[in-house]
């Protein structure tokens, strides 16, 4: 039976680094710096602060960045919850967005062709 490591470290370290573009656009509220964390296609659900559930196109994540700016404060804790050769699923724990909002965000992420990206996104926001 080989007994070989299947997930090299420098996988985990490529996941945490593009999650790492969402965290800086949301830090600085720059779109494009986002976009390179998801997929053109990636989706987003997920409970708002008054408990109602919003979803859809990662463009509304777009959009709302748009209305509300930079979030200079913010403070994360990335961890990678699973992971595989070409699958990941990595925990947000996030305080203070651009509304001051704290998250838990799930993300869902997909190797395309060398590169990791959020195919979806999964969210709570707390009061």
């Amino acid at each position: 039976m080989p007994n070989t490591k299947p997930v090299a470290t420098a996988e985990y370290d490529a996941v945490i680094a593009t999650v790492q573009n969402y965290i800086e656009g949301l830090r600085v509220g720059s779109n494009p710096t986002i976009a390179k964390a998801f997929n053109k296609d990636a989706t987003m659900y997920g409970f708002a602060p008054d408990g109602n559930l919003l979803g859809g196109p990662i463009s509304n994540l777009y959009k709302y960045v748009d209305e509300l700016g930079s979030a200079p404060e913010i403070k994360t804790r990335v961890d990678v919850l699973a992971i595989t050769p070409s699958t990941a699923v990595v925990r947000v724990d996030m305080e203070g967005d651009g509304a001051g909002v704290d998250y838990t965000d799930f993300h869902t992420l997909l190797k395309f062709e060398g590169k990791w990206e959020i195919i979806a996104k999964v969210f709570h926001a707390y009061e």
